[in-house]
């Protein structure tokens, strides 16, 4: 069984950055397709990012394409989301997910792990 879990989350202003991490524990984490999405209170869990298992192939929403960049270190065990210029409409609990399928699904269905969650704010 694979555990996530998430950190880097929390409070900054509108304009800012913070950079996410995903933790995954056991020896075959190079073996996992790894996506994030994120939930608002109120809105259906979306779908942020997604990364392929070498790292080699990275996927968007449109709404973070050129503030957010994804990226791994199989060697770390660790997934990154790097997120710059954030907007109040990134607040939300921000969750990293795992498959053992090849190809990166853009929907909380095509994942079979999930973490708990870390809460970014974005004040204006």
């Amino acid at each position: 069984q694979v555990q996530l879990v998430e950190s880097g989350g929390g409070l900054v202003q509108a304009g800012g950055s913070l950079r996410l991490f995903c933790a995954v524990s056991g020896r075959t984490f190079s073996t996992y397709t790894m996506g994030w999405f994120r939930q608002a209170p109120g809105k259906e869990r979306e779908f942020v990012a997604a990364i392929s298992r070498s790292g080699g192939s990275t996927y968007y929403a449109d709404s973070v394409k050129g503030r957010f960049t994804i990226s791994r270190d199989n060697a770390k065990n660790t997934m990154y989301l790097q997120m710059n210029s954030l907007k109040p409409e990134d607040t939300a609990v921000y969750c990293c997910a795992a498959t053992r399928f090849g190809v990166a699904a853009l929907t909380p269905q095509g994942y079979d792990y999930w973490g708990q969650g870390t809460q970014v704010t974005v004040s204006s």
